[in-house]
């Protein structure tokens, strides 16, 4: 039993003390670098056998090699990226970033490491397109925050859809909801060329070029990176990580003044593009999506840990509330009030949000873990303290006037009397909302953390298996959540009052027969 324990507290460690660094002098600085990892092929990303790999992953690698120091990933969602620099949750950021002037005004860029264009990609057997014009009255998809975003946009009556990934873009396409998707070249290359179903058209529209993004703050670390990309191009190395894969054109040899053919075959390239033509029966497809079992593992553990403890904080908080805004004095009152109504009143993200990358610029700097959790339990705090109110005026005065006539302070009529009866009542919706927490727990992904609906975007991303992968996670997450709604049910039958069996009671029928 001993044993179990600690492998369960080995479990909870990594992410009780995220962003923690254990001192040693010994080690080479870290360059922590943040990149969304999830579908983000060819970029950075895990591969099927759960290896990180990419070809800015082998860049960035490359450049703290020739820095002299340890690379260390900090994963963020796409959204979250530029505003994490200003935190200083890590030195820099590479995830096929465009160099920009409007993005110029909030960091700093590196020289660039990669120039493309955007690669319109429409179904097989569309008639081809020569101009972004002929796609008036048209849906196109595309990501936020992209240079092909804000081609769509100047181009008059186009119809445009963002995503917050490219996979259901092109699946968009596929299905017959969207005419087409404008994204970077690399971007279609790995997720829309190997699919049978979709096709290149058009010409290339635009030149996009990419950098690393620093702090502005540290005009430094762009020089040191820039040293280092120069080292990696000058011998050739960069030339070979984009040669594996199938990124070497004639726009990068132009770009560095290279030779335009390979230096090496376009192996990852092949490797991914393989994956499209595997097929497998369910059992197969079942199989393979359990090989993830660590990932899924971790993604509960973190999921079931942070319901736990946010639905804590709600309890808590919501009880004081609710006591603050039925018994306590005018002041009392109105910031319970206030709070219930504002909190209930704006959503959970921005909440979250709010307290990840707003409160540093006060100086408050929450890690993940901690500011998922608040941000969790102050928000169910001010549905709580409703339940809890109701729960309290449900209850007839003549109960607190009893309790005095037996010699019972106010307070003591409150313990012993109304909040126990108080809280059989609100056992149902507080159930009710942690099952709703527990499900809102996923977006918690927003503050760098991976539950379950983090291992399944990154789980069905790479098998390209949206179906089973739902399934299982979706499975998962009632699994969690069963066994407490069991416990509450069984809680609510020892507080009951009414001990008759089902079959004792009054049919429902025959009452409005009566």
């Amino acid at each position: 039993m001993k044993t179990r324990f600690l492998a369960l507290l080995l479990c909870l460690a990594p992410s009780l003390l995220v962003g923690a660094e254990k001192p040693d002098s010994a080690a080479a600085p870290l360059l922590r670098w943040a990149s969304q990892i999830t579908s983000n092929a060819p970029f950075s990303f895990y591969d099927r056998n759960n290896r990180l790999t990419g070809f800015e992953y082998e860049i960035i690698c490359g450049i703290a090699r020739h820095m002299g120091r340890e690379p260390k990933l900090v994963q963020n969602s796409w959204d979250g990226l530029i505003p994490g620099l200003g935190r200083g949750l890590y030195d820099c950021v590479i995830c096929g970033i465009e160099i920009t002037a409007d993005k110029g005004q909030e960091v700093l860029f590196s020289n660039p490491y990669y120039t493309t264009f955007e690669q319109l990609v429409v179904a097989k057997g569309t008639p081809p397109v020569e101009s972004l014009n002929e796609l008036s009255g048209r849906k196109i998809g595309t990501i936020d925050q992209t240079a092909a975003l804000k081609m769509l946009q100047s181009t008059p009556n186009v119809i445009v859809k963002t995503y917050n990934d490219e996979v259901h873009a092109y699946d968009d396409v596929v299905n017959g909801r969207n005419y087409g998707v404008l994204l970077d070249f690399p971007i279609a290359k790995y997720y829309a060329a190997p699919n049978p179903k979709l096709e290149f058209t058009g010409p290339p529209f635009g030149k996009i070029t990419y950098g690393i993004a620093v702090s502005r703050s540290r005009p430094e670390l762009v020089q040191q990176i820039n040293v280092a990309l120069k080292e990696m191009i000058d011998s050739g190395e960069m030339r070979d990580i984009l040669s594996r894969w199938g990124l070497w054109t004639p726009v990068m040899a132009s770009a560095y003044n290279q030779s335009s053919e390979p230096s090496l075959p376009d192996t990852e390239y092949k490797a991914f593009a393989a994956q499209f033509d595997a097929q497998s029966g369910i059992v197969a497809r079942f199989q393979r999506i359990l090989n993830y079992w660590p990932i899924l593992l971790q993604g509960s553990i973190l999921t079931l840990e942070i319901s736990i403890l946010g639905m804590v904080i709600a309890i808590v908080l919501g009880f004081l509330l609710a006591l603050m805004r039925v018994y306590g004095p005018f002041p009392l009152r109105q910031i319970s009030t206030i709070y219930i109504e504002v909190i209930r009143g704006t959503p959970l993200l921005i909440q979250l949000f709010i307290i990840f990358y707003g409160l540093p610029n006060i100086g408050i700097k929450l890690q993940p873990f901690i500011a998922g959790l608040l941000g969790l339990g102050l928000n169910y705090a001010a549905y709580e303290a409703e339940n809890y109110r109701a729960g309290l005026l449900a209850i007839p005065k003549g109960q607190m006037e009893a309790a005095r006539a037996l010699g019972m302070t106010h307070h003591q009529g409150l313990r012993h009397v109304i909040i126990p009866q108080a809280f059989r009542l609100v056992l149902p919706p507080v159930t009710n909302d942690f099952i709703s927490l527990l499900k809102d727990s996923s977006l918690v992904s927003a503050v760098t953390l991976i539950d379950l609906t983090g291992a399944y975007n990154r789980i069905s991303t790479q098998t390209f298996d949206y179906f089973g992968t739902g399934i299982t996670v979706a499975a998962l997450y009632l699994l969690i959540g069963l066994p407490f709604v069991r416990l509450a049910g069984m809680m609510e039958s020892r507080l009951t009052t009414d001990k008759r069996t089902p079959e004792q009671k009054p049919s429902f029928w025959l009452g409005l027969g009566a």
